[in-house]
């Protein structure tokens, strides 16, 4: 048919289904067991607004679903996906997924400036609550290394040395 013969009101623009936090090609999915409660907590949220959608226009309904089955679809590929590691009673001998980090800027643009932040999968990420993907670039450069260990990263554009100075797994 002729799209002369179609009215527009009958053309629906396909939804937009948000992405979730990328994973590189060929990493694993690793979780922390918080994270992995996190995901599980999410699919059963949706899972419930899936069941009570009350839209009284058919189109928005049908709208709503297609976004819920696909946000479900890549979530439960992300649980299916998940390998859980196991944090509890780690020695904190050196840097590693779970790690709670602590690290002193000694030289460069920040000198004397300090963070902490725990190393976690990218769904579990939140920088407002110090919580970094181990596929960011500075955990990749801290991974492995030991309290009293340095190491010269670009932050902020600069080079700079960074000092370990806690480790912990909580």
């Amino acid at each position: 048919m002729s799209r002369g013969f179609v009215k527009e009101d009958d053309q629906e623009e396909a939804p937009i289904i948000p992405k979730r936090a990328p994973l590189p090609a060929n990493t694993p999915n690793y979780v922390t067991e918080f994270g992995l409660q996190l995901l599980k907590e999410e699919m059963e949220a949706l899972v419930n607004e899936k069941k009570n959608i009350d839209e009284a226009n058919e189109t928005e309904k049908r709208r709503t679903l297609t976004v819920l089955n696909g946000r479900l679809s890549l979530l439960e590929e992300r649980i299916q996906s998940a390998q859980l590691v196991e944090t509890e009673n780690k020695i904190p001998l050196e840097i590693r997924f779970g790690s709670t980090l602590k690290y002193k800027v000694i030289s460069g643009k920040q000198k004397g400036g300090e963070r902490t932040f725990q190393i976690v999968g990218v769904d579990e990420a939140n920088i407002k609550k110090q919580k970094i993907a181990f596929t960011a670039p500075i955990v990749r450069s801290l991974m492995g290394l030991k309290i009293g260990e340095k190491i010269e990263f670009a932050l902020g554009g600069q080079l700079q040395t960074l000092e370990v100075t806690d480790i912990e797994y909580v």
